[in-house]
């Protein structure tokens, strides 16, 4: 409260010192309409405007100030030290287990194919200890360009436009750029869509800071494989616009009648700077969306039933061409996203893909602890359950080391059970078998994410 008193205050004084040097600044300007009636017209805008943009600027300063303030007093409060000492920072996903491929957000301008960067703002376990997303069990694309040549359009993907992977943040990481236009589709090649899948990618914008309202990147699921909307499809367009909070907008067409058309307020400008992921899933009719650990939209009748869209297209526009560009990496199309709750109870196993950690590292992703949760769940439920967790990886990297990874990895997993969800440490014990048993071709990226995952085994 005491916090908020006082960010009122310093808002009000900061309004007042605005409105006294408009005072001194808007005469000036009005003195200038005298002029020529055209002229004088032009510069009564211009006064308007610039007072619009000095407002807008103190306002948004403020709201950046009180934010922090909040925030570090509400931690002060709720959270005084990290008591665990497990407050993981949150790279976005990388490929590989030998090689260091985490990527960060950039600052200042590319080189050709080339982004240097700088890490983001850390995220941590229990900021997500509430994500209920659950990627699908059985992956059918995962892509990260790592086979791909800095300066070529992706080879496992389809364009009626351009676009070329460049190498961002240090140590480098791949990343897809996409050109914006009318009319323009990129399509993965991803086998046709089943009725339940989840899809996830990582997604930035550089220079976007002035970027219109309009400005968006947008996921279609259509019924037409190749550069149309089709007759039957869901769309949901992840807005770039930094100024004012867009909003996400959700649209649908079943046999070529819209349906559903909404924006969902939704302040995602911060994420898409420092890079957002971006969790979709899709179940039957029902289709939900994430950006980072928030869910903005859960719509149980959006999907079309008869002439089930069947493709995953991306489509960029509104951006100013060489000075805003929008980027993307690590897409992650997976069959299932059922509840593994029920089937870890059924059959006393369950394998899964679906968490991620640092490449090379046994540092757990946030955006995995939708699945951790359920696991959570079915120990809390399940009283006299014990689990054994088993890490595998893939045969980057010697086997040694991939031997060692795997047992932290299957031992982080544990810590966040019994740190974040109070789970009685007795019941879990855990082993890694490294590069031993792969279950996919350890030479392509979708083999090498399928071998990098965790087993749960009831004992």
């Amino acid at each position: 409260m005491e916090v908020a008193i006082k960010t009122q205050s310093k808002t009000e004084h900061k309004m007042k010192t605005l409105e006294k040097k408009l005072t001194f600044i808007l005469p000036v300007i009005f003195a200038l309409t005298m002029v020529s009636p055209a002229q004088g017209q032009f510069f009564k805008k211009l006064g308007k405007a610039a007072e619009r943009a000095a407002k807008r600027t103190v306002e948004r300063r403020v709201e950046s100030e009180t934010a922090e303030k909040t925030d570090a007093a509400l931690d002060s409060i709720l959270e005084p030290g990290d008591k665990q000492g497990k407050n993981v920072p949150m790279p976005q996903e990388g490929s590989g287990e030998g090689k260091s491929t985490d990527s960060t957000a950039p600052e200042g301008g590319p080189s050709t194919g080339d982004v240097n960067g700088s890490s983001s703002g850390p995220k941590t376990l229990s900021v997500y200890s509430k994500f209920d997303f659950v990627p699908g069990d059985k992956q059918l694309f995962f892509d990260d360009f790592a086979n791909d040549f800095i300066g070529d359009l992706p080879s496992r993907w389809n364009t009626n436009a351009g676009g070329e992977v460049v190498s961002m943040g240090e140590p480098k990481q791949k990343w897809f750029e996409l050109k914006s236009g009318y009319n323009i589709f990129y399509i993965p090649d991803v086998p046709e869509l089943p009725q339940d899948y989840t899809i996830e990618f990582d997604v930035m914008g550089m220079g976007v800071d002035r970027a219109s309202s309009t400005s968006h990147l947008r996921v279609d699921i259509s019924d037409d494989s190749k550069f149309k909307k089709g007759s039957n499809f869901v769309q949901a367009a992840i807005p770039f616009c930094q100024y004012t909070p867009v909003g996400i907008t959700i649209e649908n067409n079943k046999n070529n009648k819209r349906e559903i058309r909404s924006t969902i307020k939704a302040d995602i400008r911060d994420a898409i700077l420092n890079g957002a992921h971006i969790s979709i899933a899709v179940n039957g009719e029902r289709f939900r969306l994430w950006v980072n650990e928030f869910k903005y939209i859960d719509v149980p009748r959006m999907v079309p039933t008869s002439g089930r869209p069947h493709t995953l297209k991306f489509h960029a526009n509104n951006f100013e061409d060489g000075t805003e560009r929008i980027f993307m990496t690590n897409l992650k199309v997976a069959e299932g996203g059922s509840d593994l709750r029920k089937k870890l109870i059924s059959e006393g196993k369950i394998s899964t893909n679906g968490i991620l950690f640092d490449s090379g590292s046994d540092n757990i992703k946030p955006e995995s602890m939708g699945i951790i949760r359920q696991i959570s769940q079915v120990l809390q439920q399940e009283s006299s359950m014990s689990l054994q967790i088993v890490g595998h990886t893939d045969a980057d990297g010697s086997e040694d080391i991939n031997l060692k990874l795997s047992k932290d990895r299957a031992a982080a997993v544990k810590d966040a059970l019994v740190s974040i969800y109070n789970i009685d440490e007795n019941r879990l014990s855990t082993e890694g078998k490294g590069e031993t048993v792969p279950v996919a071709d350890n030479t392509t990226p979708d083999g090498k994410a399928q071998n990098r995952r965790v087993e749960f085994i009831k004992q």
